[in-house]
């Protein structure tokens, strides 16, 4: 906006002195070049894209999280701010659409693998736009909570957002803050993180419709264990957006066939469920997966073989 005023009001004294009427002595100077911030200067162009209906509800939690901040923060920037994690944690080698259905690829543990060792029977551990994991984070959360946009962004964003406060209150400069913000995310240790930060600023973040919600992951109804639950179904061959990782040499772990999962609260105590149909996997038996909340998935597996369920929205499975 300066640059303009000084080109206008030179514009206007040249034409001035023209007119006989301003001494050349008092003749406007040509504005300077702009000085460039040799760090913006390398961020790439061009907007970012994001899955839109993620998109709409990142927008929504990050004008909350905005308006009930302890710091100064608009809610756009709250959005660049929250978002940033994304591309470095879940899109390889371009900055594509982010897949809220991605499964983690770099998981070798021995406790997440099926103990019969049957192909294709592999607990993710971290899971979705945020890759919620069960050791930090998602410990709370199922996969199909941490799938859903909609839940992930209201629990992540202003989570994201209170941390920048927090830094920033207690001293710390902007770019400082914006990294123990981040901090919980490894992906972002190298800068690729502010990177994407500094383009969503600059260029903005456009809404890809062909990603819902659940990135192809299937809302369902499922009776398990003589009650009905809502349900996710998850199978990679329907992931929308970057789906890198859903192929076999896109990561060391194994790429899991399609399972549902589930949330229980046998006990009195909340459980993830994840449940692999013999249809799905191919192994001839069903086979569930339990994860007591609050519990690393590579240390606290239960493995059973029986444990079917039934898909009551689609009438197939354990019916």
């Amino acid at each position: 906006m300066r640059k303009h005023v000084s080109v206008v009001m030179a514009a206007a004294a040249a034409a001035l002195f023209a007119l006989g009427t301003v001494p050349a002595a008092h003749a406007a100077p040509a504005a300077p070049p702009a000085p460039v911030d040799p760090a913006l200067a390398a961020i790439p162009s061009g907007p970012l894209t994001f899955g839109a209906e993620a998109l709409a509800s990142a927008r929504e939690a990050a004008a909350g999280a905005a308006a009930g901040a302890s710091c100064a923060i608009t809610a756009d920037t709250a959005t660049a701010l929250a978002l940033a994690p994304v591309w470095a944690e879940v899109v390889a080698g371009t900055m594509a659409t982010p897949s809220p259905m991605t499964l983690s690829r770099y998981d070798t543990q021995p406790g997440l693998y099926d103990p019969a060792g049957r192909e294709g029977l592999f607990f993710n551990p971290g899971v979705g736009l945020w890759q919620m994991d069960s050791a930090g984070l998602g410990s709370r959360n199922t996969a199909g909570e941490a799938i859903d946009s909609r839940w992930v962004s209201a629990t992540v964003v202003p989570y994201i957002v209170g941390r920048y406060c927090t830094a920033l209150n207690g001293g710390s400069a902007a770019p400082a803050a914006r990294a123990a913000a981040w901090r919980d995310w490894n992906a972002c240790a190298d800068g690729d993180c502010d990177t994407a930060f500094w383009r969503a600023v600059n260029n903005g973040i456009g809404a890809d419709p062909s990603v819902d919600r659940h990135g192809g992951a299937q809302p369902r109804t499922c009776a398990y264990g003589g009650a009905t639950y809502d349900c996710l179904f998850v199978d990679v061959a329907d992931a929308q957006g970057a789906t890198w990782w859903a192929a076999p040499g896109g990561g060391r772990s194994p790429v899991p066939h399609p399972f549902y999962v589930l949330r229980t609260e046998a006990g009195g105590a909340s459980q993830e469920v994840r449940v692999w149909l013999a249809q799905d996997s191919g192994h001839g038996v069903h086979v569930s997966v339990t994860r007591p909340f609050g519990a690393d998935a590579r240390t606290s597996l239960t493995w059973s073989d029986g444990d079917g369920l039934c898909d009551t929205t689609t009438g197939r499975g354990d019916c």
